[in-house]
This record gives structure tokens, C-alpha cells and sequence, in this order.
């Protein structure tokens, strides 16, 4: 098993020790590898789009040749989750925001999204979450975290906060907006590789 972590800008390395710490308690062997440029997303079985600055992924994904790489491996039924700004560039469609920066976006999820949908840096926070999917609340955290604000019917709404979905799945791709890679909670990570 191979997983990739799109590894341009942004919170990597935590992704990246999530990965290999839930690899090792499901006892399966596999390697966790950093994407920078094109050719690499191809050799994976699954991806992850993590948080940072969704413009500055994007245009970097695009530079390096990675955005046509994410939507074959999605129409190729890989897994692929998205959080924070991984969210925003898995969205078909943006708010104001999005569209004045011009950012690409992959259209992988029926979804609109709005970045800094609970405010900025300092408004981050961390809340006890339901998600549908558990049967105990997950520790999630937010940092100037983007929501959806419209899903197709198509799209699993896995948990929502303050009447915004937070957390959607979408056939083989998941989309959060917060930091599952932040806490020692692993559980979505085994979800998300539970789909392979």
C-alpha cells in the first residue's frame, strides 16, 4: 500500500505521521510518501490534500502538473481526502472569496464551499464533534476553517456545526473541515483507509 500526502504547502508532516502511526495499528504494511511534482500520484492507492493556504496549493498543484493526476486517480475510484483547504480545492464550486483569488479547483464533490467560513486564525478553535460515522464524538479541530454551504443529494453529510457541513463524503472522497492530523484520535484516518 502506498499513500500519497500532496506535499506542496501546509500541515505535511502531520499528515504524513498520522498515516504511518494508523498503518502500524492496522498492522499493514505500506509506505507513506510526500507529492511535490507530477508522476507520483499515479503509483498511490490513496491521497491526501491536506490544510494550508488553499490558493497557494492549488496554484502550485496546477504549476506541477498534480491537478490532472487527482482527478484521474478520483475517476480511477482512489481514495482521496481533503481537509481544510483540501476541502476548498475538492469543491466544484467557491464562494466570492474563492473566485477572486481565481484558484483552481479539482470539481471532484458537488459541493460549494466557503473558505474562513467560522472567521480567521484567531477565531480557530476545537469542539467535541457528532459525526455519523462514530459512535463517540470526535476531538475536532478548527483553524480558519472552510465549510460547505451546498451539497448535491449525491454527497454523505458525515457532521455539520452551526448549520454548515463540516464533514461530507462523496463516493471514495472525503472532505473536512478541520485537522483530524492534529489529535491522537486516528479514527478517520482508519475510515479513510477503510475505503481502499
Amino acid at each position: 500500500m502506498k499513500i500519497g500526502v500532496i506535499a506542496i504547502q501546509g500541515d505535511v508532516e502531520e499528515h504524513v505521521i498520522a498515516l504511518e502511526k494508523t498503518l502500524a495499528e492496522r498492522e499493514e504494511k505500506g509506505a507513506v510518501v510526500k507529492i511535490k511534482h507530477w508522476g507520483i500520484v499515479g503509483s498511490c492507492d490513496a491521497i491526501v490534500i491536506p490544510g494550508g493556504e488553499s490558493t497557494t496549493i492549488g496554484r502550485l498543484m496546477e504549476r506541477e502538473g498534480i491537478l490532472p493526476e487527482l482527478k484521474e486517480a478520483a475517476e480511477a475510484r482512489k481514495p482521496i481526502l481533503g481537509t481544510c483547504a483540501g476541502m476548498v480545492l475538492l469543491a466544484k464550486e467557491g464562494d466570492e472569496e474563492v473566485a477572486k483569488t481565481g484558484q483552481p479547483l479539482l470539481g471532484l464533490m458537488d459541493v460549494k464551499v466557503k473558505r474562513n467560513a467560522f472567521g480567521r486564525q484567531k477565531e480557530s478553535f476545537e469542539v467535541p464533534l457528532k459525526m455519523s460515522v462514530f459512535d463517540e464524538l470526535f476531538h475536532a479541530v478548527f483553524i480558519r476553517a472552510p465549510a460547505i454551504t451546498q451539497a448535491a443529494e449525491n454527497v454523505d453529510v458525515l457532521a455539520t456545526l452551526e448549520g454548515h457541513v463540516v464533514a461530507a463524503k462523496q463516493k471514495n472522497i472525503i472532505s473536512l473541515s478541520f485537522h483530524p492530523e492534529l489529535t491522537e484520535d486516528r479514527r478517520i484516518h482508519h475510515y479513510f483507509l477503510d475505503l481502499l
